[in-house]
């Protein structure tokens, strides 16, 4: 699916932020002010659709069918004390969990605990090792590559990883969002993170191996 950018839109409208946009919108119908807000935010929820679903054309349908329920649901169920885009957020996430669900392919976690110690296995990870990882993969998003590993992760880290690097949500708003505690949210990103780091060191020890063979 090619998103385009509406280009019939005063400048003015460029200039406000979502919570005027919304209001406009919901007050008044103005189409500008929605085609505004689809500008600045429909990239992202079509990428994290995307990353969890895996394929462009039932990316395509549930990107669709989210900005269906967001028109119609504008105003009704949007509470303008909260962010919309976060809204937005929920919505498109449920819409891609009820999709996975019926393919039963959504799983969730269980590997984070460790009947031996009776502990999560997440809080015993020393923590320079959750700092060496998220300096890896801030390093590495400026590669094309970062968008194929993330794919490669579980549908639950994908999640987070998408959740909080893709739209800076805090933990708290992604534990809300994906039903689990903050501290599986934590726990979840961690993993991410370092599986992230092996898959960039994996790629790069094939990179290193290939240029040799062509030495």
């Amino acid at each position: 699916m090619k998103l385009e950018q509406s280009k019939h839109i005063s400048k003015k409208y460029k200039q406000l932020d979502d919570k005027d946009l919304v209001r406009f919108y919901r007050q008044n119908g103005d189409e500008q002010a929605f085609s505004e807000l689809m500008n600045r935010h429909q990239t992202k929820i079509y990428s994290y659709i995307y990353s969890m679903v895996g394929g462009a054309g039932k990316a395509d349908d549930i990107f669709q069918e989210t900005f269906t329920k967001v028109i119609t649901k504008m105003d009704d169920t949007y509470n303008e004390q909260g962010k919309w885009i976060a809204w937005v957020m929920r919505i498109a996430h449920n819409a891609t969990i009820d999709y996975l669900r019926k393919q039963k392919r959504f799983v969730d976690v269980s590997s984070n605990y460790d009947e031996e110690s009776n502990t999560d296995f997440y809080d015993r990870l020393p923590d320079e090792d959750l700092v060496s990882a998220q300096e890896q993969l801030e390093k590495e998003e400026a590669k094309s590559s970062l968008m194929t590993h993330i794919a490669e992760l579980p549908e639950e880290q994908r999640q987070v990883v998408m959740l909080r690097h893709y739209y800076e949500m805090p933990f708290k708003e992604i534990a809300e969002l994906t039903n689990v505690s903050i501290n599986t949210a934590l726990g979840r990103m961690r993993y991410a993170l370092i599986n992230l780091r092996k898959l960039f060191d994996k790629e790069k020890e094939q990179e290193e191996q290939n240029y040799a063979q062509r030495g």
